[in-house]
């Protein structure tokens, strides 16, 4: 019975492969239409290409190129840009005979100064293993590797911000690293989403970081559809997508601070529908699928890598019996019972309150503050996205499971308990 199922299974995968084979391809060539791709041909970012490869130029005459601070919010082209110019970069040096390398690194991955070193010394075949050695030996290891000829080395850390929450030492170290070095030299791009990163540098690293800054501005519709139709003559077979497609993807995405990642997504996404529903043109349904679908992708994902505590903040917002505005003393006290509840440390009020505030930079919930006249001013809290999708995310975190079935009566007779 056993292989006959397994033979049954077989059978149906068979099939289902065939008839997907038989359906005539909308796809050319999808990774074209994925963020991490990057193209031979940039649109409206000529000014910024321009001023970077102009810091840069100073690494064929041998030269240390300044270290560049690029800001700008997701999507508006930054690490694109950034490893386009590097890669030309390090094509013209090889003509001329200029040993010049750009690395990248991503400090949202790579995240403490032990792992951006070993790192570091693993691109230029110096072996280190993942932990074990003492920071300050990698750091001499690499140094020592590097400095081994003469050679200009240009580090690319994306997410800079993300590394600099970690220490700001590894920054401190590569900064410094040029006036222990006799044959090798090395310049920083920094690269952030974070316009204000800086103000918590120490002020030694702030002056050496930003030597030159660059800032990329969110892309307006106009500009998707230009960026989104060059890709899509690559990334899809001709005249599969009815007219309205590309527009309508910029337009969403131009709502969502212009950012190119999104639009790519959406294109791509809409794509992958209409092939599976079996269609042969890509039309604006499938576009408002995709919105609904990435959308609830992302705050699924968002949800789901939350602290616990920020967690409980939420859970605590959704169970107070779905009033249309919250306090933050209401939540607070909320709060404290899922914490008994779960048996997890209470923060305080000043820190929930802080987790608040950012819940609300996230977009999942949303604060205002309102004036009580002689009673003061207070927080009024409402949620931003479905409860359903919260209580299934939250409650499927097995330290959070007790929270199944917790209500406002249950509430008021636990607060009767603990004497909130």
């Amino acid at each position: 019975m056993g292989g006959w199922g397994v033979k049954m299974e077989s059978e149906m995968l068979s099939e289902i492969f065939t008839r997907f084979l038989a359906v005539k391809p909308i796809f050319k060539d999808r990774e074209v239409l994925r963020s991490t791709y990057t193209p031979d041909h940039l649109p409206h970012r000529e000014a910024q290409i321009n001023n970077l490869a102009y810091i840069l130029v100073s690494a064929l005459r041998g030269e240390t190129p300044s270290n560049v601070l690029i800001y700008g919010k997701t999507g508006t082209g930054k690490t694109a840009c950034a490893k386009f110019v590097g890669r030309e970069l390090e094509r013209i040096s090889a003509v001329q005979g200029q040993r010049c390398s750009v690395v990248y690194i991503n400090g949202g991955v790579i995240d403490t100064q032990y792992r951006v070193l070993a790192h570091l010394a693993r691109l230029f075949d110096r072996e280190i293993p993942m932990t074990g050695w003492p920071t300050d030996q990698v750091y001499a290891e690499f140094k020592a590797t590097i400095d081994s000829k003469e050679q200009i080395i240009i580090v690319i850390l994306d997410e800079i911000d993300k590394l600099v929450k970690k220490g700001d030492e590894v920054l401190y170290n590569l900064l410094r690293i040029n006036s222990e070095l006799t044959r090798a030299k090395v310049s920083i791009i920094g690269i952030s989403n974070n316009l204000q990163f800086r103000e918590f540098l120490d002020p030694r690293i702030k002056s050496s970081l930003g030597e030159e800054e660059i800032l990329f501005p969110p892309y307006d519709a106009h500009q998707l559809s230009d960026i989104l139709r060059e890709r899509a003559e690559i990334g899809f077979e001709e005249g599969v997508l009815e007219d309205s497609v590309i527009p309508l993807c910029a337009a969403f995405a131009a709502n969502e601070h212009g950012d190119a990642r999104r639009a790519l997504d959406l294109l791509r996404v809409s794509g992958e529908i209409a092939e599976r529903a079996g269609e042969s043109k890509v039309r604006e349904e499938h576009v408002r699928l995709a919105q609904t679908k990435i959308e609830s992708d992302r705050i699924h994902e968002l949800l789901t890598t939350l602290p616990t505590q920020s967690k409980l903040v939420l859970y605590s917002v959704m169970s107070t019996g779905g009033k249309p505005h919250l306090t933050t003393g209401e939540v607070y006290r909320a709060y404290m019972n899922c914490c008994r509840l779960t048996g997890m440390n209470i923060l305080t009020q000043r820190r929930v309150t802080d987790l608040i505030s950012e819940l609300d930079m996230l977009g999942i919930i949303s604060t205002k503050i309102v004036n009580k006249g002689r009673y003061g001013r207070t927080k009024e809290i409402t949620m931003s996205i479905p409860q359903e999708m919260v209580r299934s995310v939250i409650l499927s975190d097995s330290r959070l499971k007790v929270l199944e079935g917790y209500s406002p009566s249950r509430q008021q007779t636990l607060t009767e308990k603990w004497d909130v």
